[in-house]
């Protein structure tokens, strides 16, 4: 029997998924930690209470945390240890401008560009949020809200645009995700995403950009207002 070669066995070997599926598990598990305050800023990584809870090593850990300072998330202090990174409102504040710019231009290439499964998708999005507004279901919202910007900017088919966009969406998720507490500013977002949806099923390429952005603009209104009354309440206390 001939012996297989070197491609046909790379093609065999089975692939070595637990690694990475430990490594994902360990970043998204962590990164949940630090959107809800679990590990608030400032404070030191406890290494070893992490990985007797998560039942991980440190290299998984330490992994998981390179990974995260790339996201702004966690600030590494070689022979320091880490400590959760410090939230910038004037930094935010920088990046919310880009976003709101680089939004008009997604929308305008969704309109053109999007397929019809790609606008079925985000109107079924769209209609999850509807139900998880009305459920009450803060952290389901919030995520389901992230998967469908996101699918927006897939939709544009640029890949310059989309790298660049959910390079700046990670460094600002922390303070998106401290302003969902607002009910008032909740149901705007539902009420301009109605009418962005709306928009969008009918490639509406003279509306979509600037509902797009304009609801980024408010967005970034209600992040900067919460990390505003965050700091100055820390600085009372």
């Amino acid at each position: 029997m001939a012996l297989k070669s070197l491609q046909e066995m790379r093609m065999t070997r089975p692939q070595p998924i637990r690694r990475a599926t430990l490594h994902d598990e360990t970043v998204s598990r962590l990164r949940a930690m630090i959107l809800e305050g679990e590990l608030s800023p400032g404070m030191r990584i406890p290494e070893g209470q992490l990985c007797d809870s998560l039942g991980i090593s440190r290299t998984p850990l330490r992994e998981a945390l390179k990974v995260l300072a790339s996201e702004g998330l966690i600030e590494l202090r070689p022979n320091r240890g880490s400590v959760v990174a410090a939230i910038d409102p004037e930094m935010v504040a920088a990046m919310f401008e880009v976003i709101e710019s680089l939004d008009a231009l997604v929308g305008a290439l969704v309109c053109a560009r999007a397929t019809d499964k790609d606008l079925k998708t985000l109107d079924a999005l769209h209609r999850a949020l509807a139900m998880q507004h009305a459920a009450n279901d803060r952290a389901g919202y919030f995520e389901s809200n992230q998967r469908l910007h996101r699918a927006l900017v897939q939709s544009c088919g640029n890949p310059v645009l989309i790298s660049l966009y959910e390079g700046l969406q990670t460094k600002i998720l922390r303070a998106r995700y401290m302003a969902n507490s607002d009910l008032a500013r909740w149901a705007e977002s539902l009420a301009e995403h109605e009418l962005l949806n709306e928009a969008l099923q009918k490639r509406a390429a003279d509306r979509v950009p600037q509902l797009l952005r304009a609801h980024t603009h408010a967005t970034g209104l209600a992040v900067i207002e919460a990390l505003t009354a965050m700091t100055n309440g820390e600085a009372e206390n």
